[in-house]
């Protein structure tokens, strides 16, 4: 992989319509408007992303007068600084909250987009589930928030009735744990889980497949993809959610199938029934 992209190549890997001056601002590419390895794999994930949701955003504008946007976990802002920069702006409508947990990134964030002059994103530093949010949002994302803070987010999309959700799951451990105390677990699946290597990894996938079936559940038509090629990232699953119907509940049969015979029950699935 290249370590380094300058000059001429840099414009092959920004995304059309996105300035130099907003990734410099967000220090993706150097003063001098190069791209050093670390930048290009989030900007490579960035954009993929972007490029994926790019239906999604089109659906929301084109039917709601001022959707409503959620990015979770936000960080420093850059999904929704680029998503602000090609959709929002352009379209001159549209809200997106960026929630973030840690206070200074969040205030940091908020000082560029007033300094950008950007004034269709608005960051707010609070806990998921404390965050301050309309009752009906559109579209929910979440790049790689860790563990059970992905399925804070899919449980917002959820009770907000949003349109659409699109999360990249990180680190994953909840359900490993779990596992590892399962009572009572399906004799075919217990091998899958019996080493400690085995049970993360297998925790990891599980963990997954229970968010998908939930959304299934809950009315939303799931993809689950890769986000970029492995190099640019190994926490590289992407679950998109179309809502499309009330409810399913053959989808919601087969969810409480595969818990009962794995013998856990992530947050997720207790969130929802509580």
């Amino acid at each position: 992989m290249r370590r380094q992209v300058k000059g001429e190549a840099v414009k092959r890997e920004l995304l059309p319509g996105t300035s130099p001056e907003l990734l410099k601002a967000l220090h993706l590419l150097t003063r001098d408007g190069d791209l050093n390895a670390d930048s290009l794999r989030k900007l490579k994930q960035v954009n993929h992303l972007v490029r994926l949701l790019e239906p999604a955003l089109d659906d929301v504008l084109t039917r709601f007068g001022d959707p409503v946007l959620v990015d979770c976990g936000a960080g420093k802002g850059t999904l929704g600084f680029v998503l602000h920069e090609l959709f929002l702006g352009p379209a001159g409508k549209g809200t997106l909250l960026a929630v973030e947990s840690r206070e200074d990134l969040a205030r940091a964030a908020e000082s560029l987009a007033r300094r950008l002059g950007y004034g269709r994103i608005r960051f707010q530093a609070a806990e998921l589930e404390r965050a301050e949010l309309p009752p009906r949002v559109h579209l929910v994302t979440a790049l790689h928030a860790c563990d059970t803070a992905t399925d804070d987010a899919l449980l917002l999309a959820i009770r907000h009735g949003a349109d659409h959700v699109a999360v990249v799951p990180c680190c994953q451990a909840e359900v490993a744990r779990q596992l590892e105390r399962a009572e009572g677990p399906s004799p075919l699946l217990a091998p899958l889980f019996e080493h400690p290597w085995h049970r993360r990894e297998f925790g990891s996938h599980l963990t997954n497949v229970v968010r998908a079936l939930a959304l299934q559940a809950h009315g939303y038509r799931v993809t689950v993809t890769e986000l970029a090629g492995w190099e640019h990232s190994l926490k590289n699953e992407l679950i998109l959610g179309k809502k499309v119907r009330a409810r399913d509940a053959a989808a919601q049969a087969r969810l409480d199938a595969l818990l009962a015979a794995a013998g856990v029950r992530p947050k997720l699935v207790r969130a929802l029934a509580g």
